[in-house]
């Protein structure tokens, strides 16, 4: 780490939620590693509460365990956690690109044919993290668009505690190729508002996740 994380004006609480957040994401903070608190706050140029804030959001996500008197840790993940998080995670998601298709407006289907354009063009420029971040929110906005407010929070909850999980899915060029040729399914279903194919292109590319990072966990 060095002087170019140190947090600038916008949104306090968010940029430093958002900056931990990515270092989770990346791995400079190990799954199972204690969070060295004083280093953070003098490399992010926050003072104690707002970082102390920040950590009790990224609890909330799943991301963080705060212990008491006893520091932060970042959470570890077991196999069994990814997996049965994943399959979940994909029957949810089949649920919602079925949905989609059948709820959404014309203007609503081009705002995430927008979406994965952008992701194209990052993916183009093989970079990673702005990738990531547009195919999460990608996932956000298609389980938001099912208009079934249930299955937007348990996605949202899930996909929270799974970033780090799915930031590695694409770490090695022939998994990043195959989750890209998987969205260009997801879209071409889109496009036809075709609830069943969407919905077995999502299913397909969760179960697709776990063959990604299941050697990497």
């Amino acid at each position: 780490m060095d002087a170019s994380i140190a947090i600038t004006n916008r949104s306090l609480h968010d940029q430093v939620v958002s900056r931990v957040r990515d270092l989770i994401i990346e791995g400079t903070l190990e799954p199972g590693s204690r969070i060295d608190e004083a280093h953070l706050i003098e490399e992010l140029g926050v003072s104690r509460t707002p970082f102390r804030e920040a950590l009790r959001t990224l609890a909330a996500e799943g991301l963080v365990i705060v212990r008491p008197s006893k520091g932060s840790i970042v959470r570890k993940l077991t196999p069994e956690d990814v997996f049965s998080m994943l399959e979940v995670l994909g029957h949810l998601e089949k649920l919602a690109g079925e949905l989609v298709c059948a709820r959404a407006s014309d203007e609503d289907i081009q705002s995430l044919v927008d979406l994965h354009e952008r992701m194209m063009a990052c993916y183009r420029l093989r970079d990673r993290m702005p990738y990531y971040k547009l195919n999460q929110e990608f996932h956000s906005r298609l389980a938001s668009l099912s208009g079934n407010g249930t299955l937007q929070e348990v996605q949202s909850n899930i996909q929270a505690r799974l970033k780090r999980i799915r930031y590695i899915g694409n770490q090695q060029p022939e998994s990043w190729a195959g989750a890209v040729a998987d969205h260009e399914d997801m879209v071409a279903a889109l496009k036809k508002r075709d609830g069943q194919r969407l919905g077995e292109a999502m299913s397909s590319h969760l179960r697709k996740t776990w063959e990604r990072v299941k050697d990497s966990i």
